[in-house]
């Protein structure tokens, strides 16, 4: 293990530097029906695929949504499809295109709004590219976020939710993923999520006013039903589910399965898929805490996941019959330090949020299909 493998990796031993897990037991009932109306919610990384969804669950609640962006892998729109989508409340939702890495920006944008709460997107996130350009990836995603807060700080806004992931969680020894699981990183994208971790850790336990809600998911797919909002990746998709997508609109020849031989019933690695809406709900619902707690809820961590996994071969058979296609496969090789099973202990978030994922693989397959189907070439509608 090298150095910077060993400064990422959280051990017992080093309990300063520990991520422990501080929750807040004592309201665990459902907060579905706290009202969010009127609040003031600045998303960053808003135009994304997560972020664009959640812009839409957070409209429906009647918030008012600053949509921050960069469009450096993303389209307003989007946002555009999320006000028509809004059931008349677009007007609620504006779209600021700009970078976490432009503190005086941000410093304009909190001091004409009155913002509730932070819900926080922005970054890189190819794993591949992260290995090749390192110092791009802790420039924006570990330095943005230090920006952001900052601008935070200058506004006394002290709430904020971080859409990490379970990619902190390495290669877990065990499944599920309980929130309690030592973290350690792989990649430098894994590493600038675990270090922001960190950094929201420290800034609670120096300002114990602050509310810092860490959501780790796990594998998000599917789109919104109405098929006009979804995943729509630049270049070659570095997920399975738009891999999948982009072979059956004819956009890929064939998906190539990496691994067969794993020891799981069909012998391919097995993930927990979680649909994007009900991920999209999982943000709101941690809103909702902050709202219910008065903004005294602290740091909380929690996992956003279904608790169950799916093949590789499974993932693809709903897809399939979603779709009403076969989708050209080739067996190869298994990658290095990917997983035979994945997926999370999902408890913590029902019992601290209220919250927990409703949707199947199947709907899941149904509605990213739908999406591809009417938009085979994402917003854009042009070939690459």
């Amino acid at each position: 293990m090298d150095k910077m493998e060993k400064f990422f990796t959280t051990r017992k031993r080093f309990p300063a530097f520990s991520l422990c897990i501080h929750i807040e037991r004592r309201n665990s009932a459902v907060h579905s029906h706290m009202s969010l109306s009127g609040k003031t919610v600045l998303v960053t990384g808003a135009a994304g695929y997560i972020g664009s969804h959640t812009c839409l669950q957070l409209l429906k609640e009647e918030c008012k949504v600053i949509a921050y962006d960069n469009l450096d892998n993303s389209s307003f729109e989007s946002l555009e499809r999320v006000k028509r989508l809004s059931g008349g409340n677009g007007n609620l939702m504006t779209s600021i295109e700009g970078d976490i890495l432009d503190g005086e920006k941000l410093d304009e944008v909190f001091e004409a709004n009155e913002i509730f709460a932070v819900i926080h997107f922005a970054g890189l996130k190819a794993v591949g590219e992260s290995v090749s350009k390192p110092l791009r990836y802790y420039e924006n995603n570990i330095n943005g976020t230090v920006v952001l807060l900052k601008s935070m700080v200058k506004a006394k806004c002290k709430s904020i939710i971080f859409s990490s992931s379970a990619t902190v969680y390495g290669e877990p020894k065990t499944v599920p993923c309980t929130e309690e699981f030592e973290t350690s990183a792989l990649n430098p994208y894994g590493k600038t999520k675990l270090f922001i971790e960190h950094i929201l850790t420290d800034q609670h336990a120096s300002d114990n006013e602050w509310n810092c809600l860490i959501l780790r998911y796990f594998n998000p797919v599917g789109a919104h039903p109405s098929g006009e909002i979804g995943e729509d990746p630049k270049g070659i998709p570095n997920n399975l589910m738009p891999f999948v997508q982009q072979v059956a609109v004819g956009r890929r020849p064939e998906l190539s399965v990496f691994g067969t031989d794993y020891d799981t019933k069909d012998g391919t690695g097995r993930r927990d898929y979680i649909h994007v809406v009900d991920l999209a709900d999982g943000h709101v619902a941690a809103l909702k805490k902050i709202a219910k707690e008065n903004g005294k809820c602290g740091r909380i961590v929690v996992n956003l996941g279904t608790g169950k996994s799916t093949s590789v071969l499974e993932l693809v058979g709903a897809f399939e019959k979603a779709a009403g296609k076969k989708i050209p496969m080739k067996m190869v090789a298994r990658r290095p330090g990917d997983a035979a099973e994945v997926y999370a202990k999902t408890d913590l978030a029902y019992e601290i949020l209220g919250w927990r994922a409703e949707k199947t693989i199947e709907e899941c397959c149904v509605d990213q299909w739908n999406w591809a189907s009417k938009n085979p070439y994402g917003y854009s509608g042009k070939e690459d």
